[in-house]
């Protein structure tokens, strides 16, 4: 066939750097092809023999040959063939007559193009460049050379700063001709082809046309070629040839130009003096191409080759340098690569940090500024994904939306910053559920798609991803068309990467978890057989220590078990099993992703061998990933935001326990992990002595970190979206520090228990170890889980917990009990303050009238019988407890109950019958104390110490008229009826009321004096606990302050204030309250109220209970003051309330709230 083409006209034309494309194949169809020769002789045929040039395979749809054709002065066409290994040659011919009949200038050189159509129907673009040879051509002027290289490079700057492609393509042709201009041998030569290469480059990475990456790598291999070792320029060149070679590995995949792009850049950078100001911009691009390499293999030493030489960089540039934006841009890239691989928070904190400034650093307008916003996005989502901070995900579609904004259509890197935007849109719609989000994530994703040429090197990703989006909708709405697009934009993904690449394993994971998804819905067999199949693939490829590998090998057990259930062989049953087993004890992997499949394993067996040991192993490793994903290097809120996810476990691992009779292990679990977060604030404050005996320098360094990370923990700042730039970036810097702390407590604890004694120094305690220190009577830990329901009674004197079972009792109707009493509360206007303030007079503190409830009459009578029959009466006869008045006048027991779950809220010391003639409740047997956690009494006990004679007394205040708070005048006159109560006994007191006490005041009295009465307003504040506070006229004390004021002295905290220890629904087994913040605070003690209380009713109960400790010191004369019978004190003044009450609804919604917390 002869072809028309668009060739410039040359006398004597040679024809460099041919090269062939198929492009029959970019759907994937067609015959494969392989071309091995190209064959060329001269019509009419003259002197010249045919030619053959081998043709060289350097993508699987592309080949070259590296020599060019010269065409003689008599020749009028040329016959090419092309062979192939099939047999099937190509032939077509060259107009060269008609190349010479037009008039086009010559001497540019540009890409031409030529599309050929075999007799096979196969289809290829012929490209090559045409340039001038004749002997004759005109001379030129010896400065119209550096005159076109002057405005060549001009225009090259002028573009990298408007990212005008029109300006780029002028200075390419001016390089052009410029170097076609230069004779062989000139010393010149070498830098114009070196500038003409980099136009070539930049308009590539603008237009992703695959012969500009091309024509750059030819221009500066001839560049490097030409010039002499020793040369000053050459680490330039070798510099901007590897960062050619990089972009074509980017479109391409060949493992080979990566290769070369290491090879000739660690070249650069060896023959570059440590003191050149070139060397870090070298350094940076070498980096960069180990990151490139890092994507593709997976080898793990090639990111930290990458990190090593940008961490180089940044060390070298100085301050202001126009370079440094992206030699920090780099370095948190190559941070965040390394994270997403080991999962090591730090290595993503410090991506984030450099990532920041180099966006501060990046001046508006900059043509880099989309790149460093996504990268910077990326990073957020990265963290996201492991600490799930709802603002991580805000500032990265944030970031990322603006990098798109900033992008003009057809940059090349737009398909990027679309595919990453999407990702992290659809992330937030994970946590969130919100439509909206998964909607605009498919959106970006499937534009991203659209816009990313046929044989990118980064479709497959974006296919994949897109795939995932269009999943996590079908998982949502059922919509099969949904999964009908997912699967086949994940095969795809799989089909266009090649074996071994780094990210196969990821693609093929991806595409199973599709086909899962669809068997869900659709119960098709082959579609569970596919996912085992490809899951299977993957995790045969994944590299040994990847991240990914627990992930993977849940969702390849999770098909298995569906195939399980669907066919019962037990094969897959077991296969199942061992693969969350193996996810489970992973050595990597984000601990999130090993609780899930440690959870899985437990479930699973408990499902099947109920009587597994496995199951015991199962929990403890669940367990033993709660501490991780909660913390110390988050702040207080973040960790409680972790816990909401997985509240609970603890719970189903005690009953898994009790299941198979082993109390200790449900024991242990129940303290390991419930109450975590004051827990942490207690281990932070844990006595040094016994450790300082032995290291005392050790001793002194836990205590420093300890302070610094419960003040991290408590006032690190919260991000916001309308925060600027230099405010986030300080925010990160405290993140870090925070991080930083956090590992060092670590290194501290382990530098500790190495010491012989200390093995277990700050860990969860054994059951033995809890039952040492238990007081005189009992501690009752009753779990309730969804599966079954058991106290556990520690006794003095018993090596293991005494298990009670509570088969009438059930996690439903713990939480049914406790929304009928709440509807009562909200009733009787107990629960809102804004309908307290609206409904109610304020000479009460929340007690209306009592209507009756909904449920039918005497509902809260109703829910304390069934308490009574079905948890407290049981306990009681299993501990032997008799009724008072069979004790012959002796102070009652004490009962300490550390209720779970939905428990939690319900009134345990209440619990009894209060009609008829069988009356009877748990007064009647012992005196109830509550706890958070066993350990929380056991510590008491064991670090039993006296309050500083200086110190012991009580200080009072009243706080009645609170601005935007309903005034309670009662408060005036309770304090000062205890204050003259005291004062009669002789206790050392002091009062303080509304205006002349200050928050600060209020803090240096808490040091000054053990006992502290607060009888004003609380605000529990769920969020962050440690921001729950008092409320006064000057001011509000938070528990935060209170905590770091350090109260060695304190004894006895009485909150008359409201709801002080109500807690928290999705954080029930965490006491996210007042009350049990002060009992953290250092508090032994402290009376607290589950819902509002009474104005008249808290002035009385307060009255009674200083009375009652207080008559045993009348004329003691030392003016201490002691709350060690507090507990009984309470029980005495509600007593007293009791008997001038009767026990209607009403009565018993005024004494109930008051309860007493410690020992």
């Amino acid at each position: 066939m002869i072809l028309a083409t668009s060739a410039m006209i040359l006398a004597n034309p040679i024809l460099p750097d041919i090269s062939f494309e198929r492009t029959d194949r970019i759907e994937g169809g067609g015959r494969s092809l392989s071309l091995t020769e190209l064959c060329v002789s001269e019509i009419p045929s003259g002197s010249e023999e045919a030619k053959s040039f081998t043709l060289v395979n350097v993508s699987p749809i592309r080949w070259e040959a590296y020599d060019a054709i010269e065409i003689t002065a008599e020749a009028d066409a040329v016959e090419c063939i092309i062979k192939s290994d099939e047999g099937d040659d190509i032939v077509f011919h060259l107009d060269i007559r008609g190349m010479r009949s037009t008039t086009t200038h010559s001497e540019h050189g540009l890409t031409q193009r030529a599309n050929l159509v075999s007799d096979a129907g196969c289809e290829l673009t012929m490209l090559w460049k045409c340039v001038e040879i004749s002997s004759g051509r005109k001379k030129v002027s010896d400065d119209v050379v550096p005159q076109l290289s002057k405005c060549g490079i001009e225009r090259l700057r002028n573009f990298r700063q408007t990212g005008d492609l029109s300006v780029l393509t002028e200075a390419i042709s001016m390089l052009q001709r410029a170097s076609d201009l230069t004779p062989h041998g000139h010393a010149g030569l070498p830098a114009l082809l070196n500038d003409l290469g980099i136009s070539f480059k930049c308009r590539f990475e603008r237009t992703g046309e695959i012969s500009d990456i091309a024509d750059a790598i030819s221009a500066q291999q001839k560049a490097v070629d030409l010039t002499p070792d020793g040369h000053g320029n050459l680490p330039a060149l070798l510099n901007n040839l590897g960062n050619s070679f990089t972009r074509r590995f980017e479109r391409t995949g060949e493992l080979s130009y990566i290769a070369d792009a290491i090879s000739v850049q660690q070249k650069a950078v060896d023959l570059t003096p440590h003191d050149h100001p070139d060397l870090p911009a070298w350094l940076n691009n070498l980096g960069s191409s180990f990151i490139r390499r890092f994507e593709h293999t997976g080898e793990l030493s090639y990111i930290a080759d990458a990190i090593s030489a940008h961490q180089k960089a940044v060390d070298l540039t100085p301050h202001g340098h126009t370079d440094l934006p992206s030699c920090l841009n780099n370095l948190g890239t190559s941070s965040a690569f390394h994270f997403e691989r080991t999962g090591e928070l730090s290595d993503i904190a410090d991506a984030i940090s450099v990532q920041q400034k180099a966006v501060d650093l990046t001046p508006d307008g900059h043509v880099d500024a989309p790149g460093y916003l996504t990268n910077l996005g990326i990073s957020f989502t990265c963290r996201f994904h492991r600490t799930g901070e709802v603002s991580d995900i805000t500032y990265a579609i944030s970031a990322q939306q603006k990098a798109v904004e900033l992008t003009p259509g057809g940059h090349p890197g737009l398909p990027a910053w679309l595919n990453n935007l999407g990702i992290s849109f659809k992330c937030r719609y994970e946590r969130t559920g919100e439509l909206s989000d998964i909607a605009d994530a498919i959106s970006a994703q499937q534009k991203a798609v659209d816009l990313t040429p046929h044989g990118h090197t980064d479709l497959p990703s974006r296919l994949s991803n897109l795939g995932i989006s269009f999943l996590r909708r079908f998982e949502r709405t059922g919509e099969l068309s949904d999964i009908a697009d997912a699967i086949p934009a994940h095969q795809k993904a799989v089909e266009l990467t090649p074996h071994g690449h780094a990210d196969l394993p990821r693609w093929l994971h991806n595409l199973g978890s599709s086909f899962q998804c669809r068997y869900e819905r659709t119960g098709e067999l082959s579609d569970i057989a596919d996912a085992i199949s490809v899951m299977q693939k993957a995790a045969n490829l994944i590299p040994d220590g990847h991240a990914g590998l627990p992930l993977l090998l849940i969702n390849l057990g999770n098909s298995l078990y569906s195939r399980f259930i669907s066919k019962r062989n037990t094969e897959d049953l077991e296969e199942s099993l061992s693969h969350y087993k193996a996810a489970a004890l992973s050595i990597v992997g984000p601990p999130r992703d090993k609780l899930k499949a440690a959870t899985r394993w437990a479930r699973t067996l408990i499902e099947h061998f109920p009587q597994s040991p496995d199951i015991i192993t199962s929990f403890e490793t669940a367990l033993a990933q709660v501490a991780l994903i909660a913390g110390l290097e988050q702040t207080v809120r973040g960790r409680y935001t972790q816990l909401e996810r997985i509240s609970g476990l603890p719970l189903e691992a005690a009953a898994a326990a009790c299941a198979v009779d082993r109390a200790d292990k449900a024991l242990e679990w129940l303290e390991q992990g419930r109450c975590l977060v004051w827990t942490q604030q207690n281990n932070l404050r844990n006595p040094l002595d016994d450790l300082r005996s032995h290291n005392k320098d050790l001793a002194q360094d836990i205590a420093n970190v300890s302070r610094q990370l419960e003040n991290a923990g408590s006032s690190r700042g919260q991000s916001n979206v309308d925060m600027s730039l230099s405010e986030k970036i300080s925010l990160e810097s405290e993140a870090r520090v925070h991080l930083d702390l956090a590992r060092k407590w670590e290194d501290l604890l382990k530098t500790a228990r190495a010491i012989p004694g200390f093995a277990s120094f700050l860990k969860p305690l054994s059951c033995s170890s809890l039952m040492q220190d238990v007081p005189e009577s009992a501690i009752v830990v009753i779990n309730v889980d969804e599966g079954r329901c058991d106290a556990l009674a520690l006794l003095p004197g018993l090596d293991e917990p005494l298990h009670i079972p509570l088969p009438t009792f059930s996690f439903k109707k713990a939480a049914d009990y406790r929304t009928e009493l709440a509807s009562q509360l909200r009733e009787h206007h107990l629960r809102a303050r804004e309908e307290q303030e609206m409904d109610i007079q304020s000479s009460e503190r929340g007690i209306g009238p009592a209507p009756i409830g909904r449920h039918g009459k005497n509902p809260v009578c109703r829910v304390l019988r069934n308490l009574w029959h079905e948890v407290v009466k049981p306990i009681l006869e299993g501990l032997g407890f008799q009724h008072m008045h069979q004790t012959g006048g002796q102070l009652p027991p004490r009962l300490w109950w550390c209720p779970t779950g939905p428990l939690s809220f319900l009134p345990l010391h209440a619990a009894g019958i209060y009609r008829g003639s069988n009356r009877e409740s748990v007064s009647d047997y012992v005196v109830s104390s509550y706890t958070p956690t066993v350990t929380a009494v056991t510590d008491r006990v064991k670090n039993r110490r006296s309050v500083d004679v200086k110190a012991s007394g009580l200080f009072l205040t009243s706080q009645p008229k609170v601005p935007g708070a309903s005034p309670i005048p009662g408060t005036t006159s309770e304090v000062r009826a205890i204050l003259k109560r005291a004062e009669e006994s002789g206790v050392r007191v002091m009062k303080c009321e509304g205006e002349e006490l200050t928050v600060d005041a209020c803090l240096t009295q808490m040091q000054e004096f053990s006992s502290i009465h607060l009888a004003c307003h609380g605000s529990q504040n769920a969020t962050e606990p440690l921001r729950s506070r008092f409320l006064f006229h000057r001011g509000s004390l938070e528990l935060g302050r209170i905590i770091q004021s350090d109260l060695k002295n304190a004894d006895l905290a009485f909150l008359s204030a409201c709801q002080t220890s109500t807690g928290e629904e999705k954080l029930s087994d965490e006491a996210v309250h007042l009350t049990a913040g002060m009992h953290a605070a250092g508090y032994r003690r402290v009376i607290g109220t589950m819902w509002s209380i009474g104005d008249k009713a808290a002035q009385e109960v307060a009255i009674n209970f200083y009375d009652y400790l207080l008559t045993p010191l009348d004329g003691a004369g030392d003016g201490g003051f002691d709350g060690a019978l507090s507990a009984f004190a309470l029980d005495h003044a509600t007593r007293k309330l009791r008997l001038r009450l009767d026990d209607s609804e009403h009565s018993l919604l005024t004494w109930i709230p008051f309860v007493h917390f410690g020992y």
